[in-house]
């Protein structure tokens, strides 16, 4: 029986690979694909996901959640383009009557009980939003996979933060406090998921509906990565997250205990790991420290199709 998800995304160029591969995965089951700011904006955000599922046509389609207005002060339109879809300009149907990410989040929990896996591609907000709603969300969700934080790596949106813990330090902090199944996918993992520009333009011969229609949006996210860092390629982190809960066999993890500095001049949006355990031998996450490369990208290659 399919794996009941739910993705929360803030809708760059990785989320839509990440989708992509959900939606035509046969062993998981998207419910809903709920929008978050963070790339982009947050109607930019609800508008590409409906875009994303227009375009990749899925056999099933899932509910459609609307991102919150919030406005982090950052955002990753100089990696992902001013769309977030990198130069591309797709129609989009017009977007009425969508229900907010974070009550769709709770209904779909509570309807399918302890069966959920949540996983959050995005700024942390949507999901503290439904814990506000409904206090016991945390222990109806099955599990919690959140792509995001740093275990030794750099961060990417300053020194020592990853981007979408910086986005709302503090939501991140709740969610890695809140008791439920975690499991963090920290950007030490995700800058394993390079793939190479020929591996993600290939060619026009026998490619699937979603990837003529990622082979379109990428191109911006190779040249930014290249401009940016230095590296050919690009990375796509959020697809790990995906990759978390179909490849379990892939992915190996580490119980540690996590925190998020909420409070500091230039650490705020930090992920804290106490790996000391004669001090603190709790664990309330496990860490995605290591992923088989190789089967990652026969993964995506066997499900998009290219």
């Amino acid at each position: 029986m399919p794996q009941k998800v739910v993705l929360i995304s803030d809708a760059g160029i990785d989320g839509a690979f990440a989708i992509a591969l959900a939606l035509y995965d046969p062993d998981l089951e998207v419910l809903g694909l709920l929008a978050t700011a963070g790339n982009v904006s947050a109607s930019q955000a609800t508008k590409n996901l409906r875009i994303v599922l227009d375009q990749v046509d899925p056999p099933r389609l899932p509910r459609l959640g609307a991102a919150p207005e919030v406005d982090y002060g950052t955002d990753g339109r100089r990696l992902h383009g001013p769309t977030g879809l990198g130069n591309t300009d797709f129609p989009c149907a017009p977007l009425h009557h969508l229900p907010p990410s974070e009550k769709l989040l709770a209904e779909l929990v509570r309807l399918y009980p302890r069966e959920v896996t949540v996983i959050c591609m995005g700024p942390l907000t949507v999901l503290t939003r439904a814990f506000d709603l409904h206090p016991d969300l945390p222990d109806q969700i099955k599990r919690i996979v959140v792509v995001g934080g740093s275990l030794q790596e750099p961060g990417n949106a300053g020194p020592v933060t990853e981007f979408h813990f910086s986005c709302d330090p503090p939501a991140a902090r709740r969610v890695v406090q809140c008791q439920a199944n975690i499991t963090i996918v920290p950007l030490d993992l995700m800058r394993k998921a390079l793939y190479a520009p020929t591996e993600l333009l290939g060619d026009d011969t026998e490619i699937s509906p979603a990837y003529h229609f990622l082979r379109q949006v990428v191109p911006f996210g190779i040249a930014a990565t290249s401009h940016l860092y230095g590296v050919e390629g690009f990375h796509l982190k959020d697809v790990l997250g995906i990759a978390a809960v179909a490849l379990p066999h892939a992915v190996h993890t580490r119980a540690m205990h996590m925190d998020v500095e909420t409070q500091g001049e230039l650490t705020r949006g930090m992920s804290v790991f106490d790996r000391r355990s004669w001090e603190n031998p709790t664990h309330n996450v496990s860490v995605a420290i290591e992923i088989d490369v190789r089967e990652l990208r026969e993964y995506t290659r066997r499900v998009i199709g290219y």
